[in-house]
C-alpha cells in the first residue's frame, strides 16, 4: 500500500511537469506531450488505475491554470479552465479504458499491453479533440486520426519496452537474491548434516556408556559386603545409568529431527556437481575476505552436470577447502578438482593449497578428533573435528582419503576417492 501511494504521488508530480514538453500537431490548443507517455508508464505500476487517472487529470488542469496565472498579464479563470478541461477528459478516458481492458493483468502478454495501450490512447485523444472541436465532423477524419494513431503506437511500445526493461532488471535482481538465499540455506543444511554425523557417533558412545554402567551395577549388586556400601554405590550407579539414558533419548529425538530434515531421498537433494563446487568457492571466497586474506580459487570439474547428493558433497569438500583457506597465511591459491576414473565407478576430489604445509610429526595425528594446528588471534584453538569428520564420512561411504605434499613441501594436496554410486541418485 505504501509503495502504491508513493508511485501515485510521484505520478501526480511528474505527469503535469512532463506535459509541458509538448508540440501542437494541429496548430490549436491540442497538444502531444511527454505527460501522456509518463502517464501510461505510471499506470502500468498502479492498481486501481481509474482513480489515478481522475486525480492526475485534476492535477494537470490545476497545474496549467496556475501556469496561465503566473505567465499572463491578463488572467481569466473561466477561459483558462475551458481551455484545459479537455485535458482532464483525456486522462479520465485513458484511465477508464485502461481499467476496462484490465491491462495490468496482462503483463505476461506484452504485445496485448502495447496494443490495448495504443487503442486507449487513440480513443482518449479523440475524446479530448471532441471537446475542443467545434463539431465532431472535423475530428473523425483520416488526416486527424492517422497521425494520432501513429504517435500512439510508437509511444505505447516505447513505454512498454522501457517498462519491460525495468521488470527484467528487477526479476534478475530478485533471482540473484533468491539464489543467494538458497546457497546460504544449502550451506546451513550441509553444516547440520555434518553435525548429525557427530551426533550419531555421540549416540553410540552414550549407548556404550549406559550399557557399561548397567553391567557395572549388576556386578556391584552381586558383591556382598558387611557395611552395605556395595549396595549403596550400586544404586547410585543405576541412577547415573538412568540419567545417561535420558540424555541419550533427548539426543535421539534431536537426531531424528535432523535426519528427517536432511535425509529424505528426493530430487531436490541433488544438484549438478559444477554448481555445488561454485557454491563452495563463493562461500570460501567470502570467508577468505572475512579473514582478510587474498586467496585465489581455481576449479576443474570434469563432469559438471553429474547430479550429486548436495549435503554430502558440500560438507566434505567445503571442509577441505575451508581447511586450506585457514592454513594459508596472507595470500595464496586453492585448487579444486573433480575427476572420474576410467572405470567410471569412482570419483576423485582433490583440494590443493600453497600454504605452509604440514609438519612430519603432525601427519599421523591429522585425522584424530580434537587435533588441530590452527589458533585464532586470541590463541584459542580450533575444534579439530573437521578432518576427522571428513575421514569418518569418507570411510562410511566405502571411500578413502589421502594427503600428500610436493617434494619441496610448498603445496599440500588432499584427495578423496569415493564410489560414484554413493553420491548420485539411486534409480
Amino acid at each position: 500500500m505504501r509503495e502504491t501511494i508513493s508511485i501515485l504521488l510521484l505520478m501526480l508530480i511528474a505527469v503535469p511537469i512532463a506535459g509541458e514538453l509538448k508540440f501542437h500537431p494541429f496548430q490549436d490548443d491540442f497538444r502531444i506531450s511527454f505527460g501522456t507517455t509518463a502517464f501510461f508508464f505510471f499506470l502500468l505500476w498502479l492498481r486501481p488505475s481509474l482513480l489515478a487517472g481522475i486525480l492526475t487529470g485534476l492535477i494537470v488542469v490545476l497545474f496549467r491554470i496556475v501556469l496561465d496565472f503566473l505567465s499572463g498579464d491578463v488572467f481569466s479563470f473561466l477561459s483558462s479552465f475551458q481551455m484545459h478541461f479537455p485535458a482532464f477528459c483525456y486522462y479520465a478516458a485513458f484511465a477508464c479504458l485502461f481499467s476496462l481492458f484490465r491491462v495490468n493483468t496482462l503483463h505476461h502478454r506484452p504485445l496485448w499491453v502495447g496494443l490495448l495501450g495504443t487503442i486507449a490512447e487513440i480513443a482518449a485523444n479523440l475524446v479530448e479533440l471532441s471537446f475542443r472541436a467545434v463539431s465532431w465532423e472535423g475530428v473523425f477524419q483520416l488526416e486527424v486520426v492517422g497521425p494520432i494513431a501513429v504517435i500512439a503506437l510508437i509511444r505505447s511500445f516505447f513505454v512498454l519496452s522501457f517498462f519491460n526493461m525495468i521488470q527484467l532488471r528487477q526479476a534478475k535482481w530478485m533471482e540473484k537474491q533468491q539464489r543467494n538465499r538458497n546457497e546460504q540455506m544449502l550451506m546451513l543444511i550441509s553444516n547440520l548434516y555434518e553435525e548429525s554425523v557427530h551426533l550419531k557417533k555421540t549416540l553410540h558412545q552414550v549407548e556404550d556408556i549406559t550399557r557399561n554402567c548397567y553391567e557395572l551395577y549388576r556386578e556391584m549388586n552381586e558383591v556382598e559386603r558387611e557395611d552395605g556400601t556395595s549396595k549403596r554405590y550400586a544404586k547410585r550407579l543405576l541412577s547415573l545409568a538412568g540419567q545417561v539414558h535420558e540424555v541419550k533419548k533427548d539426543n535421539q529425538r534431536i537426531y531424528a529431527g535432523l535426519s528427517k530434515l536432511i535425509s529424505d531421498e528426493n530430487e531436490r537433494d541433488y544438484m549438478p556437481l559444477g554448481e555445488l563446487i561454485g557454491i563452495i568457492v563463493q562461500a570460501q571466497r567470502k570467508y577468505a575476505r572475512l579473514l582478510e586474506k587474498d586467496i585465489q580459487f581455481e576449479t576443474n570439474v570434469e563432469v559438471p552436470y553429474l547430479a550429486c547428493h548436495i549435503y554430502t558433497t558440500l560438507s566434505l569438500i567445503n571442509n577441505l577447502v575451508g581447511n586450506s583457506v585457514e592454513a594459508i597465511r596472507d595470500r595464496g591459491m586453492v585448487s579444486i578438482v573433480a575427476l572420474i576414473d576410467e572405470s567410471r565407478e569412482w570419483i576423485h576430489f582433490g583440494v590443493t593449497d600453497d600454504g605452509p604445509g604440514i609438519a612430519v610429526k603432525d601427519k599421523e595425528l591429522l585425522f584424530m578428533p580434537g587435533f588441530t594446528t590452527k589458533y585464532d588471534v586470541s590463541g584459542k584453538p580450533s575444534t579439530g573435528i573437521g578432518l576427522s569428520y571428513v575421514k569418518e564420512v569418507t570411510e562410511s561411504l566405502q571411500g578413502m582419503i589421502d594427503i600428500s605434499e610436493d617434494s619441496r613441501g610448498q603445496t599440500t594436496h588432499f584427495c578423496i576417492r569415493l564410489p560414484i554410486a554413493t553420491l548420485i541418485q539411486k534409480g
